[in-house]
């Protein structure tokens, strides 16, 4: 997806002319990392404060690029807005290979990114979280950096955190449930019932959502990785797959295997893996009713069109894995206040705020007509807007 034509689109779309604020980031910001005689990029973009600090997760992956980073970092910025959270969007990345270094190498790789963008993350500037190949051990070093640095106690800087340090309970699955949440109130508004699934990646998006999903009684059918996928008509153990997955290092080999799963019928079709999984020719295949977004950007523009023009309902990502972040804000909620939740608590305030989202996008969707993507848009955009307006005039 290119920014910039996504802009185009969205000022017609909303009807507001003049959407250049979110045109390009507020800073962008760049560092080389020297780690054991090796330099690394870094990033840490800060898209838009508009409406609170920065909020976004570090990748570390040897794809990372500007590019990338300030698409998320947009992307962030837009879900943040939709879900009526009060924070911005930021990213951060570094263009490395984590699976070629040591524990020790990466801990140092963690520490020098928090030195080198030390003066611009803070508890009220712009807070991290984990992303792709970063977990909350490697948010654990960036925290204990970040207050050696600056001699404080500043747990709020950063989400993502193991318990014992100020995580929240519920964080580790929250994207899931997140999705969860969604996927139960979009079947009671279809009308599907006895939802036979498929899951598109088995990381640990996709595999909460599927075992979630089991749980509450759906059938999941098939499930891929990036190393194959398997199948069963009568429906997959999850708790079986998993524990395969674990010991075999992946999901082929459980049931039957398959080379793809996009063209199977179902009613729900998850993508959890990569950007870009599903393009105009995948979009022609499938035979499902609902697909929900729980990784970024898996499905294409044209892709998106296509689907709407065969009445295939797509919950966008901004919307279906925006339970991550909520889930990070009232983890930075009760770090700030020195008050925590139980794990109920916190899920009871996700599946409000999940819902209250999910419907308001849903009744705007059905009066205009238009794509659920759009509509999700919309009125992320308006809110921006708002805020804005209300602090340039």
């Amino acid at each position: 997806m290119d920014i910039q034509q996504t802009i185009k689109r969205l000022e017609q779309v909303t009807g507001i002319s003049n959407l250049n604020f979110l045109s390009k980031p507020n800073h962008v910001h760049t560092a080389t990392l020297v780690v054991n005689g090796n330099e690394y990029v870094a990033y840490r973009i800060q898209y838009n404060n508009d409406r609170g600090p920065y909020k976004g997760g570090i990748r570390f992956h040897p794809m990372v690029n500007r590019t990338e980073v300030e698409l998320l970092a947009f992307w962030m910025t837009i879900k943040t807005a939709l879900v009526d959270i009060p924070m911005g969007g930021g990213k951060g990345g570094v263009t490395i290979d984590p699976k070629l270094l040591s524990e020790e190498s990466i801990q140092k790789v963690a520490r020098e990114y928090v030195r080198s963008f030390n003066n611009i993350l803070g508890v009220n500037i712009d807070i991290p979280a984990p992303d792709v190949y970063t977990n909350p051990q490697i948010m654990s070093f960036m925290l204990d950096e970040y207050e050696l640095i600056n001699n404080c106690s500043e747990p709020g800087m950063i989400t993502g955190k193991p318990l014992e340090i100020g995580g929240s309970l519920g964080r580790d699955t929250a994207t899931a449930m997140g999705g969860l949440f969604c996927i139960d109130e979009a079947c009671d508004r279809l009308g599907l019932k006895d939802a036979r699934v498929i899951v598109q990646g088995f990381g640990n998006a996709g595999s909460n959502i599927a075992k979630l999903l089991y749980d509450k009684g759906y059938t999941i059918i098939a499930v891929s990785d990036s190393k194959g996928c398997t199948f069963s008509d009568s429906g997959l153990n999850i708790d079986l797959l998993i524990s395969h997955k674990q010991i075999n290092g992946t999901v082929k080999g459980y049931a039957e295997d398959l080379d793809n799963i996009f063209s199977l019928p179902c009613d729900i079709l998850i993508p959890a893996a990569l950007e870009n999984s599903i393009n105009l020719d995948i979009a022609k295949k499938v035979q499902t009713k609902l697909i929900v977004e729980l990784a970024n950007g898996p499905v294409t523009t044209e892709a998106d069109d296509m689907l709407h023009e065969r009445n295939i309902l797509v919950i966008p990502d901004i919307l279906a894995n925006a339970g991550g972040v909520t889930v990070s804000y009232y983890e930075w909620v009760q770090n700030k206040t020195g008050l925590y939740w139980d794990a109920t608590q916190v899920n009871n305030k996700l599946k409000l705020c999940m819902l209250k989202a999910l419907n308001t996008v849903w009744d705007l969707y059905e009066v205009q007509g238009r794509n659920f993507r759009d509509a999700a848009y919309t009125i992320a955009i308006k809110r921006l807007y708002s805020a804005h307006k209300l602090r340039k005039g």
